[in-house]
């Protein structure tokens, strides 16, 4: 690890504002909000906050009650609200509760006259009726001045999709007869079955516009012909920076109708294409269109991975990072180059400078040398296919996915299997599924198995302990950014354990200093002394999402807090801030930590 000089750090710590914002935050403290009088704690600190910049009811659970006591409680105290941050919200609620709650604290807010900046209703799979009770929010004059829109894992199928989009048109054209038109620039809707006719719906939206510098749509069910409407919708917003379409399958086609329009967006930073079936075909018009001299020389990262590209795509790949200067990451992983189609690729990348942007090239799909060529007029099956397509429609949502109309829980869960296995298989695949099946004290078998590896490597050195447990965390813990309800319950548990505990030991060994520095690194905040040593095998978003909930412990070090609040400000290149994958769990978690600053 990289020797990192925590004095001068210490230094900057004593000199830097604390920020401005305030507000009230009940983040993580799993209330059960059924009725008025269980919303009074609530209301309480609403009205006793100066100034309520935002107000952050993340990972409680909300009934119609409880929101009509916080409605009243806003419409009379949340005037200066700019943030409403309202992630994982109705946990548990019947579908017929959500609509009606949204549409209270939505007059709540109409009535004080509140101009929102953010508004953040992820992971609340409330399916299309939720948008019902949201709608009058989202056309009203308190979304005017709306920046951030983020409903991420919302179960909105084609027909929440089309009601987002009419209550979002609805407000652009309600704002401009007030000569204040609608000025979106962050909108988020990841995971959410909107297929075609929902992408399509939604591009509407961003032709009207035209303000847009983020959209991030991964795992959404969309194929070419809702691409092709996406591109011609974001073409009119040249001040795009992110793109994120992963997981859609957008085929050759769609990559055609992207590569048409990327040269609309000059200052385009992040483009994230992966696993969306591009092929060969596609992956060279995307590669020719960002190779064009003098176009998107702010790119800082590009994904391309398993997408079946096989090795005549190489060159292009290559040519299209010569003039980028800022190219940080390129994902090109999972695809099927063979090993020579590899070798040539960073050989390619090394003539031009660009081999440190490579990320690993573990996963081959295919031998290019073996299997030949594709067909590259297939677009994968069922790509034009309504019976494909139509098996992701929110009928099925409403049956099988996240909405579960028969149960009327909002939480998303997965078969377990049966079969447990050990910790050490665990940590060799840390996925949700398997996390499940590491059965018992969970937090006592993965100690023990630190201990036991450290005491093999050297039981005198505190800091192979730390060693070997750091890791351990950030596995564990980047399950918090799972999908899946009963995952990411169990897996911020256990992370709350796994923190108290090396936190305790460090400052029993006094090695806080090690702690902290090795953390910043896996964290991806500093480098380490090697290369790979910022090559973290484990989601950063999820870990990130769960340091927002254990640094507000009280067994959290303060020095630690303000180490991650400096770091991740520093995170972003001074002209823009907004080019990070992890940007939104990065400055979710910034807001806890100046909250905690200011208390």
């Amino acid at each position: 690890m990289t020797s990192f000089n925590f004095g001068e750090l210490q230094h900057e710590l004593e000199v830097t504002a604390t920020n401005n914002e305030t507000g009230v935050s009940f983040n993580g403290k799993s209330l059960k909000l059924n009725s008025e009088k269980d919303a009074e704690d609530v209301c309480e600190e609403i009205k006793k906050c100066p100034r309520l910049d935002y107000l952050d009811l993340e990972g409680n659970t909300l009934g119609p009650d409880a929101a009509k006591a916080l409605s009243e409680t806003l419409a009379s105290h949340g005037g200066a609200l700019k943030r409403a941050l309202w992630k994982d919200m109705f946990t548990g609620r019947m579908k017929t509760e959500i609509p009606k709650a949204l549409e209270y604290l939505g007059d709540g807010l109409n009535i004080a006259g509140a101009h929102l900046v953010e508004l953040d209703l992820s992971d609340n799979a409330f399916g299309p009726i939720g948008v019902q009770g949201l709608a009058a929010l989202l056309s009203s004059s308190t979304c005017y001045t709306l920046q951030a829109l983020r409903l991420n894992n919302n179960g909105l199928g084609i027909s929440g999709g089309k009601m987002l989009a009419k209550a979002l048109l609805d407000c652009h054209a309600n704002s401009s007869k007030e000569a204040k038109p609608f000025a979106l620039k962050v909108f988020i809707a990841g995971r959410n079955r909107l297929e075609n006719e929902g992408a399509t719906a939604l591009a509407g939206v961003f032709a009207k516009l035209g303000t847009l510098e983020e959209v991030v749509m991964p795992q959404n069910g969309i194929y070419h012909p809702g691409v092709s409407a996406l591109a011609t919708g974001l073409s009119v917003n040249p001040g795009l920076k992110i793109l994120n379409l992963n997981d859609n399958t957008v085929g050759p086609k769609g990559a055609q109708a992207l590569a048409d329009v990327l040269s609309n967006f000059p200052a385009l930073e992040t483009l994230n294409l992966g696993d969306c079936l591009l092929k060969t075909k596609g992956a060279m018009v995307i590669a020719d269109a960002l190779g064009i001299q003098g176009n998107h020389t702010s790119l800082v990262e590009l994904n391309l991975a398993f997408n079946e590209i096989k090795t005549r795509a190489v060159e292009s790949l290559a040519r299209a990072t010569i003039d980028k200067t800022q190219l940080a990451t390129l994902q090109l992983d999972g695809n099927a180059f063979g090993e020579a189609g590899r070798n040539a690729l960073r050989q390619s990348l090394k003539n031009y400078d660009r081999i440190e942007s490579l990320e690993q090239l573990e996963e081959d799909a295919t031998d290019d040398e073996v299997s030949g060529e594709e067909d590259e007029d297939s677009e994968g099956d069922g790509e034009d296919g309504e019976d494909t397509e139509k098996e992701g429609s929110e009928d099925d949502d409403k049956e099988n996915g996240t909405v579960k109309v028969n149960t009327n829980i909002q939480m998303s869960t997965i078969p377990k299997p049966k079969k447990p296995i050990s910790v050490k298989e665990f940590l060799k695949e840390p996925t949700g599924e398997n996390f499940l099946l590491l059965e018992g004290d969970r937090a006592s078998k993965l100690l023990e198995h630190v201990k036991s590896i450290a005491i093999e490597k050297n039981s005198q050195d505190p800091l192979q302990y730390i060693d070997e447990l750091l890791p351990v965390a950030m596995k564990v813990s980047a399950l918090c950014g799972s999908g899946y309800g009963d995952i990411r319950v169990e897996a911020e548990k256990l992370t709350d354990q796994l923190y108290s505990h090396l936190f305790d030991y460090a400052t029993t060994n006094n090695q806080m200093s090690y702690v902290n520095n090795n953390l910043l690194v896996y964290l991806g905040l500093i480098k380490g002394e090697n290369k790979n040593s910022n090559k973290a095998d484990w989601n950063l978003e999820g870990c990130f999402k769960a340091l927002e909930k254990v640094s507000q412990q009280d067994y959290f070090p303060p020095l630690t807090r303000a180490m991650l609040k400096l770091l991740i400000e520093r995170s972003f290149p001074a002209k823009s801030k907004t080019y990070d994958p992890c940007y939104d769990v990065k400055m979710s978690l910034k807001t806890t930590l100046d909250r905690l600053q200011a208390t």
